[in-house]
């Protein structure tokens, strides 16, 4: 969870803005890199690959390739040209899921900050 990481931004924001940017992005970072890790350890697996607009960031490439660097572990980053933002992922499983939940009205729509991934009912 980014529990907090807002706040502690602000605040180091009204000190320095270029450093509330870095301390941002190397917290954010070091969760991802903290959370990879533990998916490399419970799964066993021994590829990583980045893909999106993240596989962009080379810092965050840097901390992954650290991480599967101590779990002896393949790391691959997809060419620049391909690091775009997913917006046609985004639209297609919007797609399917307008298809098989025939669609969501307003009401029935809404943002929840810590909701949790593993409590998430998936019909498709």
């Amino acid at each position: 969870s980014f529990s907090g990481l807002l706040s502690a931004t602000k605040n180091i924001a009204k000190k320095s803005k270029v450093d509330a940017c870095y301390s941002l992005q190397e917290t954010a970072f070091a969760m991802i890199s903290e959370a990879v890790e533990r998916a490399l350890s419970f799964t066993q697996k021994r590829e990583l690959m980045i893909v999106g607009g993240v596989a962009a960031n080379k810092r965050l490439s840097e901390m992954l390739k650290d991480v599967c660097k101590r779990h002896n572990s393949k790391f691959f980053v997809v060419p620049l040209r391909y690091a775009g933002d997913c917006g046609s992922q985004i639209c297609w499983t919007g797609l399917l899921e307008s298809q098989v939940k025939s669609g969501s009205s307003l009401k029935d729509t809404f943002v929840t900050q810590s909701w949790r991934l593993d409590t998430v009912k998936v019909n498709y």
